[in-house]
Formats: structure tokens, C-alpha cells, sequence
């Protein structure tokens, strides 16, 4: 088996390596697999040459903890983890969360609350002069000053928190070589202000060239509106072929310079990537603490591609990973299938074959890679572009070899799909070909709402889209004589929703014949559109004013509708809809949602499953997006 990379001292001297180029300080377990980022980023280094050690979720309550593989020759490499570590740690209520997927056993506190800006501390107490580079989400949905929905403040961006010297951000494959190569070579860290991808700090703007001035952070703590202003120029700049570079004045002569986005990889680069010796697994030393519960969704799961163009506001992938699609070849993929059979685990199903979203498998339009993405237009909203390239054929093309692979005995499906992007495609065949092989009796979508007004602030498309897709959905479950089910992941709580959407999201449950189980309130995380809306009260894009539900009642109201079959919920359901005038709908009468009073218990019986005008519910499974795949995170629910 490949070695994993050292964790201690004892590690480094059998592998012979008296002091390391570079210190991984990561805030998950270490999980030596491509599906999490500091597994990436140590092997592309290694792969240059570079000796890498993993010093995962040290003690941030003792200084001495951070010693523990002794002073890197070129710079610590600091990684809150694979989800931002406060979306780790809380509910979107803000009670802390019991597990931890990413720790050894799920146990919870093994990581601090804004872990990068705690690990950045506790390096720079300790070693003054050694570079610090942060990446990872956390870091890079924190590169300028933002909202942090958990203290309900305007922070600073985290370079300035961290004590750190640069943020590489976004996915970090070039941009960390670049400053490998560049600290080696002897440069200080100081003058690394020329790398695409990077965030610096300045006391001048010397190194500045074509730049774009943001509002101070001063300006924007004053005025929510300056920082909805500044939102947008970053929004528009997220684009690696037009993108320019960013700059954030801070008190006292301070600039927190933003470079433009590293170029989007080349199939050969991310088939590189991921054909690097990866040994597939977490590291041993957790074995005996039960594992790491994270790997369970990936050890049979793989990535085809990177990058969104769906452009859903409450998403924060157009900063992370770019709205410019990335794939590997079918070739990398097969080799990385016919490797996972071979594991005495593996029982013939492949879990997943997707990304961000699975059904997107090249750019939305081919013009993306010479003239960038559009600033001023989305790909798939309002309506799909006429330029774009709606076509699966690669896709299918992809899951039909990995079908045919010895020993598989079923491929799902359980990334997202984008059900406007299939139907955009006139050419059927993936749609008839993902009811019949990959689907495991659900196929989770995500519609959000369906008030065409909320829709909009969220970037998604009309409602009556995905009520085309259910209809279809269902004509071809019959067509194949397939008995399967559509569970649609529904948002409570999203800007510009009032109770009066909410009422009529509950109307359209009553109709479909659907109770979802669990449902996700809006959660405000760091650099997505949703979440300055939520904070400011405006839409960055056209700087309308936007209906925000903050009182934590409303929002339990608006959550409660959803599920307003629940026993549980009949006050906060009545209470709604009387405050929504909306008294119709008490009753007895069959499209009423409640009677007049609170049935006794012995009355209360669990609504059936089945039924509705277009699509098959379920009552169980029903999907949880904090608790979707770990290593799909998407910064947004």
C-alpha cells in the first residue's frame, strides 16, 4: 500500500526526512482521499517534490501542541477542514451539533470554533517568522470582510484574523505550487503578490496593477448598503478570464489585496490529480476510535467534475470552485472504479458518479473558456441561455462503462441534478437512462420552493419548470414500469419568503400528497448572495429592497408549515395562518391543512404516503442537507 504521509516524528524518520518543506495543520481527521482538499493539496506538493506532514486537529488549548512535527523549512499550510468548521459545529438554530462527521468516531470538539483563524494564532505564537497559507472553504469564503451569520457581526476577512501571510483560494492545485516554487526559490513571502487564486495583505498598492477599489471595510460596517455594492463587484469578478483584481482598504493604511481566480483545470490536470498515489482510506491510527463516519459516503463514490453554472444564491460554489465546469476523462474514472472493486468492502454498487451538480459534464457554452462566463447573465436563469449546450451524451457514455465493469453491480446517482438542465436537452436519453439504472428508488431533487417570486431571489427556475419534470418524471416511471419516487428538498425561511409564500408552499405539499419529514431553514454561511441579502435586507444583483425573516418565531412558523401535518406544529401552524389571514384553511373541508382545534392524541394518526397529482412521495428517507454528503459541501443550506 502507497504510505501515508508522516504524522509524527517517528513517521519522519523512517521515511528519512530530517525537517519538512511543509506542515498540513488541518481541522478534520486525515483522510489521505482525493474527496477531501488537504489530501489534494500534500500530494500535488509531494508530486513536485515537496515533503508534506499532516498534523491533524491538534490541542488549539496548548501552545505546544503545534511543534509536534517540529518547524517546516518553507511555511505551515493551515485548512479549517472539509466544511466550514461552523457549519460543523451548529445547527442552523445555533445549537451545537452532537456528531462530527469528520472526527475520529464523530466524537464533537476536536476542532475550535473559526478553526483557521484559532490555528493561524496558535502557529504565529509560536513561530514568529514561518510563512502561514491558509485554504481550504473556510478560509476561502472568509478572503474579504463578510458577514458571520454565527456572532451576527461584519468580520474583517480572515488573513487579517489569522496572523496569516496569504490565502490561497478556491480548489488551490496551481496556486500552491506556485508558492511552493516561489518560497524555495527564496523569495519572502512578503513580495508573493503575483500568484492568480491568492489573497495578500499591503501597507501600499505598489503591487497593485488594473485593480478595482471595494469599499472600505470601514464604509461597509457603516452602511449594509456599500457592502451589498461590494458583494456584487466580487461577484462579477469570480471569473477567472475577466476577473480583476480586488482590493479592501482597511484602517491604519492596511489592503487586503484579491488576485483574479486561478484558470480552470485541463481534463489532463484533473485526470493528474487524481491518479496520484492516494491510499483511498483514513488514516489507520482512527481504526480502533471507530473510523472517520465521512469516508462511509465516499469510499464507493466518484468525481466526474468541478464547478457549477446553476448559480443558485444560497450556494457559494461560484466562489469556491467557479461557475466553469471541470471533468476528468472517462479514463481516470474507470481506473479509480476498477481500483474501488477491488476492495474486500465493496459489494458491487458504486454510490455515486457526480460533483457539485452530476448531470453537468463540460462548460454550459464553449465561448467559457476563451471570453470567461458572462457578468451580466446566468447560464440556466431566469430561463436557459440560447447559447448554451444542454447534452448528456458524454454522461451516458460514461455510466454505460461503468456499468458494464466486472463485479458492479448497480451505479447511482445521489449528487444533485439539475432536472431544468435535462430537460433543456432535446435529446432524452439520459433521462430515460437515469430511471431505469440510477436510481435507488429516490431521486432527490432540489426545487427549494415553488412561489416564483422566492425563486428568484434563490436563482432558480419557475416553478411550473419542475412541475414539467415531475410529469415527465412520472410518464416515464410508467413508460419503464419502474415504481420510483421524486423527494424534493424544500427551503424555509429564504429571503424575500413571507408567510404568505410559506402558506402557499404548504398548499402545494397538501397537493402533492407529500409530508417531508425534515426540512432545511435557511442557512446564511459566508460569501453567497443569500446570505447578503439576509444581512443587508437588499439583492446585490439589482439592490431591491428584500423581505428578511429573522425573529426566530416567524421562522419556526414558516418551518412548521411545511410540515403542518405534524401534531407537533398544529399552534405554530394556526398561529401562521391566522397572522397570514388565511383562515380558509382551518377545517374539516379536504384542502384545508388543519382542523379548528388540536385533535387528542388518540386521534392523531401519521399521515399516509402516496398520492399526489405528479410525483410519488415518501414518508421515510426523505433527505436531510446537513446531512448530505460531507464531502460535497456546498456553503449554502
Amino acid at each position: 500500500m502507497t504510505p501515508f504521509l508522516p504524522i509524527s516524528k517517528s513517521d519522519m524518520k523512517q521515511m528519512n526526512i530530517e525537517q519538512l518543506d511543509f506542515v498540513y495543520v488541518i481541522g478534520d481527521a486525515y483522510v489521505d482521499h482525493p474527496s477531501f482538499g488537504p489530501a489534494i493539496i500534500s500530494r500535488v506538493l509531494q508530486a513536485h517534490g515537496y515533503t508534506v506532514g499532516i498534523l491533524s486537529q491538534p490541542d488549539w488549548k496548548k501552545d505546544e501542541s503545534i511543534t509536534q512535527l517540529g518547524k517546516p523549512r518553507l511555511a505551515f499550510l493551515v485548512s479549517g477542514g472539509n466544511m466550514d468548521s461552523m457549519v460543523n459545529h451548529y445547527f442552523v438554530s445555533k445549537k451545537k451539533r452532537p456528531t462530527d462527521a469528520y472526527t475520529p468516531g464523530g466524537k464533537v470538539g476536536k476542532r475550535p470554533d473559526h478553526a483557521t483563524i484559532v490555528y493561524g494564532n496558535l502557529i504565529r505564537r509560536t513561530y514568529k517568522d514561518v510563512p502561514i497559507i491558509l485554504g481550504g472553504i473556510e478560509a476561502s469564503l472568509r478572503r474579504l470582510a463578510h458577514y458571520d451569520y454565527w456572532s451576527d457581526k461584519f468580520k474583517r476577512s480572515v488573513l487579517l484574523d489569522s496572523g496569516a501571510d496569504l490565502i490561497s483560494y478556491g480548489m488551490g492545485e496551481r496556486s500552491i505550487v506556485e508558492i511552493a516554487d516561489a518560497l524555495a526559490g527564496g523569495m519572502p513571502v512578503s513580495d508573493i503578490t503575483f500568484i492568480k487564486g491568492t489573497v495578500f495583505k499591503a501597507r501600499s498598492l505598489d503591487a497593485c496593477y488594473d485593480e478595482i477599489r471595494l469599499p472600505s471595510y470601514e464604509a461597509m460596517s457603516a452602511d449594509k448598503e456599500e457592502y451589498a455594492k461590494s458583494f456584487k463587484i466580487q461577484y462579477d469578478n469570480t471569473d477567472p478570464y475577466t476577473g480583476r483584481m480586488l482590493v479592501e482598504e482597511y484602517p491604519h493604511d492596511v489592503y487586503v489585496v484579491q488576485n483574479p481566480p486561478q484558470k480552470p483545470l485541463t481534463q489532463q490536470e484533473m485526470d493528474r490529480i487524481y491518479d496520484l498515489p492516494y491510499t483511498g482510506r483514513a488514516h489507520p491510527s482512527y481504526d480502533a476510535l471507530g473510523g472517520v463516519p465521512a469516508t462511509k459516503e465516499i469510499q464507493f463514490s466518484l468525481v466526474s467534475n468541478r464547478g457549477c453554472f446553476g448559480g443558485c444564491s444560497f450556494c457559494a460554489l461560484t466562489f469556491h470552485q467557479g461557475r466553469i465546469v471541470q471533468t476528468r476523462s472517462h479514463e481516470s474514472i474507470l481506473r479509480e472504479a476498477k481500483r474501488m472493486t477491488q476492495d474486500p468492502e465493496f459489494k458491487g454498487y458504486i454510490h455515486d458518479v457526480g460533483g457539485p451538480t452530476a448531470n453537468f459534464r463540460s462548460p454550459s457554452c464553449q465561448k467559457q473558456l476563451k471570453c470567461g462566463v458572462c457578468k451580466e447573465k446566468q447560464c440556466l436563469f431566469p430561463r436557459p441561455c440560447k447559447n448554451m449546450v444542454a447534452d448528456h451524451s458524454d454522461y451516458v457514455a460514461l455510466l454505460r462503462k461503468l456499468r458494464k465493469l466486472p463485479k458492479v453491480k448497480k451505479v447511482f446517482i445521489r449528487s444533485g441534478i439539475r432536472f431544468d438542465y435535462l430537460l433543456a436537452d432535446k435529446d432524452e436519453t439520459f433521462f430515460d437512462e437515469l430511471i431505469q439504472f440510477h436510481v435507488s428508488g429516490q431521486l432527490k431533487v432540489a426545487p427549494e420552493h415553488i412561489c416564483d417570486p422566492v425563486l428568484r431571489r434563490m436563482g432558480k427556475p419557475e416553478n411550473k419548470v419542475f412541475e414539467t419534470f415531475l410529469k415527465k418524471y412520472e410518464q416515464k416511471n410508467k413508460k419503464f414500469k419502474m415504481d420510483q419516487y421524486v423527494v424534493p428538498y424544500l427551503m424555509s425561511s429564504h429571503p424575500g419568503s413571507t408567510l404568505k409564500e410559506a402558506v402557499e408552499l404548504a398548499e402545494y405539499i397538501r397537493d402533492l400528497g407529500y409530508m417531508p419529514q425534515q426540512v432545511q431553514d435557511f442557512y446564511p454561511t459566508p460569501s453567497t448572495m443569500s446570505t447578503v441579502m439576509y444581512y443587508t435586507g437588499i439583492d446585490p444583483r439589482d439592490m431591491s429592497k428584500v423581505y428578511v425573516v429573522k425573529n426566530p418565531h416567524e421562522k419556526a412558523m414558516q418551518r412548521a408549515l411545511i410540515q403542518y401535518k405534524n401534531p407537533e406544529n398544529y399552534d405554530l401552524v394556526k398561529e401562521a395562518l391566522i397572522k397570514a389571514k388565511r383562515e380558509d384553511l382551518i377545517g374539516f373541508d379536504k384542502h384545508c391543512l388543519i382542523p379548528p382545534r388540536k385533535l387528542a392524541p388518540k386521534q392523531e394518526r401519521r399521515p399516509r404516503a402516496g398520492g399526489g397529482k405528479s410525483a410519488k412521495p415518501v414518508q421515510k428517507k426523505t433527505g436531510n442537507r446537513s446531512n448530505k454528503k460531507p464531502t460535497k459541501q456546498r456553503g449554502k443550506r
